[in-house]
C-alpha cells in the first residue's frame, strides 16, 4: 500500500510538470506569434553584423524557433525548397517580411536551416544573415 501511494505520488508529480510544460510552451508559441519586428531593428543589426564581420565571420544567427512553428513543420526548410518562406509563421515571418523589404535590397543573404534533428524529426530552425 505504502508503495503504490509513492507510485500513485510520483504518477501526479509527472502529470503536473507534464501540464506546465504544455502551458509553458504554448505561452511561448503566442508569444512567438504576436511579436513583431522593434523599430530600432536595422541599428542592432548593424551593430551586430559590424562586430561579426570584425572578427572575421561572414554570417549571423538572428533568430531561432521550434520548426513545429513552421506551417509544415520545417519540412520545405529541410529539403532546402526555394518556397520555405512560405511556411513561416508569427515573428518568422515579421523577421522575413523584414528582411525581404530591408536588408535584401542592401546585399544581405538569409539563410534557413534545421539545426537539430531530436528523435529524428526537425527541431529547431536557425535563420542567419550572410553577407
Amino acid at each position: 500500500m505504502i508503495s503504490s501511494d509513492a507510485e500513485m505520488a510520483e504518477v501526479d508529480r509527472e502529470r503536473k510538470l507534464a501540464a506546465t510544460k504544455k502551458q509553458q510552451d504554448r505561452a511561448l508559441h503566442e508569444a512567438f506569434m504576436s511579436r513583431k519586428v522593434a523599430p530600432e531593428a536595422v541599428e542592432r543589426i548593424n551593430n551586430a553584423v559590424r562586430i561579426a564581420a570584425q572578427n572575421g565571420h561572414h554570417h549571423l544567427e538572428v533568430i531561432t524557433f521550434p520548426s513545429s512553428y513552421c506551417s509544415d513543420g520545417g519540412r520545405r526548410i529541410n529539403i532546402a525548397d526555394t518556397e520555405w518562406p512560405t511556411t513561416l509563421t508569427g515573428f518568422a515571418k515579421d523577421a522575413y517580411d523584414f528582411y525581404d523589404k530591408e536588408l535584401r535590397p542592401l546585399g544581405y543573404k538569409l539563410r534557413a536551416e534545421i539545426v537539430n534533428f531530436p528523435g529524428g524529426m526537425p527541431g529547431e530552425v536557425s535563420l542567419s544573415l550572410a553577407w
